[in-house]
């Protein structure tokens, strides 16, 4: 499991584009037959991807019996038709659909392509499947804006029921490259964005940094980026894509955030 370590806005002026890259950007989450995973000490948030068939690993750096002693977990499908087996109950899942594990689990058995997201946990909630409908969907947006989006909420306060997870997964209108504008932070918690559905040709640029000293990672298609809480986090890709964003933190409140005007972007 890799490890990357919190990170003060006052850090980065002094990284370069590699730095920031190993820092932020975590571009190899899948190998086949594997579970790879990226811990962060951001909110302790962990990433991972599943691809094929592989079981769910608990490294030794969480120091827990398994992965899910302690913590909850929220499996995306990023592929075609795919299974997640949990304790022996078997939860098939069709592309964009959700399956929130929660705490307590202890085997847990992916045949597909999965994208991973876990905090931690101090009370535990059932196993729930989500698919589309199920979703609390939000438009946003214009094709005049380039950002015509629709926000599909699948774990929070009126969804999936967790501990501290929330995720979700936006998909762009056709034509439409602009995600997350006007762009905002929220001190309360971390989050994470995992870009997809996009040509392996394509990229997005990523937004970060503190709003008045942006910087900016280029991401290749099915890699996450890490936005701490002092982080704006937003971008446009070379064509319309889907991405899923997970936080986890103080709280699971949607409409936390300290807004960025657009006129205010440095």
């Amino acid at each position: 499991m890799d490890s990357r370590h919190a990170t003060a806005p006052d850090q980065l002026p002094g990284m370069d584009t590699e730095q920031l890259r190993r820092r932020f950007l975590v571009e190899d989450l899948f190998a086949p037959g594997e579970v790879r995973l990226t811990y962060s000490h951001e909110d302790r948030i962990v990433i991972g991807g599943a691809d094929g068939t592989a079981t769910l690993p608990c490294p030794d750096a969480l120091r827990a019996e398994y992965f899910l002693e302690r913590r909850e977990l929220g499996v995306v499908n990023i592929g075609g038709p795919g299974t997640v087996t949990v304790d022996g109950v078997r939860h098939e899942l069709a592309a964009r659909e959700v399956l929130y594990v929660g705490r307590g689990a202890r085997d847990v058995r992916f045949d597909g392509r999965f994208y991973l997201v876990s905090t931690p946990a101090h009370e535990s909630h059932p196993t729930v499947k989500a698919t589309l409908d199920d979703a609390e969907p939000v438009r946003l947006g214009a094709a005049e804006g380039s950002n015509e989006r629709t926000i599909y909420k699948y774990i929070h306060v009126k969804g999936i029921q967790s501990c501290q997870l929330v995720l979700g997964v936006t998909v762009l209108a056709p034509g439409s490259m602009w995600n997350t504008m006007p762009a905002h932070t929220h001190e309360r918690r971390t989050e994470v964005y995992f870009y997809f559905g996009l040509p392996e040709s394509d990229r997005v640029v990523h937004l970060m940094g503190r709003p008045d000293a942006t910087r900016n990672l280029i991401v290749a298609p099915e890699q996450a980026v890490i936005s701490p809480s002092w982080s704006v986090h937003c971008g446009f890709g070379t064509r319309s894509y889907a991405f899923v964003w997970a936080m986890g933190g103080e709280n699971q409140a949607y409409e936390d955030v300290e807004p960025v005007s657009i006129g205010d972007l440095r």
